[in-house]
């Protein structure tokens, strides 16, 4: 399984706008470079709120460009970054990875993947509807979350758009995504 790095983003304010940049660096456990939600521990303010020694499972969020290609066919002009995401990919499927999945993303970053992105009512501050926009219902009626997934930084290294992203799934059984 391989995907591509179509935009890297990064702030360093906690604002829902990364910044589209021509590369990043992360930083094996930490996250990326500069960035609000670097850290060993949780740097989502609500997270910090309820227990700020709990470890930052949060260090990178990656979403899948297909997504944003979804959100446009339903009127929502959506581009990179502009969710809070690090890393926007294309041609992975990012929500039906299992947990513990590791990317390997250019040439030498490692990301695991530690769950998916719980989105919130700030999505609605980019555009009113756009946080039901990225909710769904499976078959069996199952929230499906959209926003894509949160992953810790295994190996550091710099990434930049047109990296290849390699998948590598975690031996053993597979443990479906949950929120984190």
């Amino acid at each position: 399984m391989q995907g591509l790095v179509v935009a890297v983003s990064t702030s360093s304010t906690h604002t829902m706008r990364k910044g589209n940049v021509p590369r990043i660096n992360l930083l094996e456990g930490l996250g990326v470079e500069g960035d609000a939600h670097m850290g060993e521990t949780v740097k989502h303010r609500s997270r910090v709120a309820r227990d700020p020694s709990q470890p930052n499972l949060r260090q990178i969020h990656l979403i899948h460009a297909e997504l944003l290609d979804e959100l446009a066919a339903t009127g929502f002009e959506v581009e990179p970054g502009r969710m809070g995401e690090n890393i926007t990919t294309r041609g992975l499927d990012l929500l039906g990875l299992p947990t513990r999945t590791r990317l390997l993303i250019g040439k030498s970053a490692i990301v695991e993947v530690t769950g998916l992105r719980n989105p919130c009512l700030q999505l609605n501050g980019i555009a009113p509807g756009l946080m039901n926009a990225v909710l769904d219902r499976d078959a069996e009626g199952n929230l499906v979350r959209k926003a894509g997934v949160m992953g810790v930084v295994i190996a550091g290294g710099e990434v930049t758009p047109g990296d290849r992203i390699h998948v590598e799934l975690p031996a053993g059984s597979h443990s479906p995504l949950q929120p984190v």
